[in-house]
C-alpha cells in the first residue's frame, strides 16, 4: 500500500522514528541497523511495510530494499510475526542473516532473543532457497558518536524489544563496565542482545 516515505527526519529512536512529510508525522518501527544508518534531522527515505491487525495499524520503515525483503520473507513464516523479524534484523544485518540461512547455521539465528531451535530451523528450512539467489544485500555498518544518553536510549530499545526493565539495566551496566563508557548506543544493544 505504502511503498516508501520521504521526509524529513523529525525524530529518531533505536526502535522507531518520525519522518515530517508536508507537516504530518510518521511513525515507523525500524531495525537498530536502520537506526544506525540514519542522519539526525536530515531528508530520509525509509522503505515500508504497513501491517493491519484488529486493533492496530503499524508502519514498519527500511532503510534499504534488501532489508525490506528479508523482512517480509520473515514474518512470511508461520510463528515469526514483525516485532521478530524486527529482532532479527537487529541482531543481524540482511548479509549476515542471508549468510547464517545459506550455511544452515542455527545457532547463529537461535542466539536472537525469542528464537528456539525448532523456529531457527523452519527459518532455514523456509527460506534457504529463497536467500541462496540473493537479495541484493549490502552491509548496513554505520557508527555514530555515542552521548551521555546512550544508555537511556539502549535501556528504552531493549524494553521495547521485550527485555524486562531491570534485567535491560543489569545488562547494560555489565556491558559498560567491561566495554567501558564510550560505546554506541547500537553496540550496546547489539551486546545485549547477544548476552541475553
Amino acid at each position: 500500500m505504502i511503498a516508501y516515505i520521504d521526509g524529513r527526519l523529525a525524530h529518531k529512536d533505536p526502535t522507531y522514528v518520525i519522518i515530517d512529510v508536508g507537516g504530518v508525522g510518521y511513525e515507523l518501527r525500524i531495525s537498530l541497523n536502520t537506526y544506525g544508518s540514519l542522519p539526525e534531522g536530515e531528508r530520509c527515505r525509509l522503505f515500508t511495510h504497513l501491517a493491519i491487525k484488529e486493533d492496530s495499524h503499524t508502519l514498519y520503515g527500511f532503510s534499504d530494499s534488501a532489508e525490506k525483503n528479508a523482512f517480509l520473507h520473515l514474518i512470511s513464516i508461520s510463528g515469526v510475526g514483525p516485532n521478530t523479524g524486527l529482532m532479527i534484523l537487529s541482531y543481524l544485518t540482511v548479509p549476515e542473516l542471508q549468510q547464517a540461512i545459506v550455511r544452515e547455521d542455527v545457532r547463529t539465528i537461535q542466539k536472537v532473543k525469542g528464537i528456539g531451535a525448532k523456529t531457527a530451523q523452519r527459518i532455514i528450512l523456509e527460506l534457504r532457497d529463497k536467500f541462496r539467489k540473493g537479495l541484493g544485500a549490502e552491509g548496513l555498518h554505520v557508527s555514530f558518536e555515542a552521548h551521555n544518553t546512550s544508555r537511556e536510549e539502549a535501556l528504552s530499545a531493549l524494553v521495547t524489544l521485550g527485555f524486562a526493565k531491570n534485567m535491560a539495566e543489569k545488562t547494560l551496566d555489565n556491558i559498560i563496565k567491561r566495554e567501558g563508557a564510550g560505546l554506541t548506543v547500537e553496540d550496546m544493544i547489539k551486546l545485549a542482545l547477544k548476552s541475553s
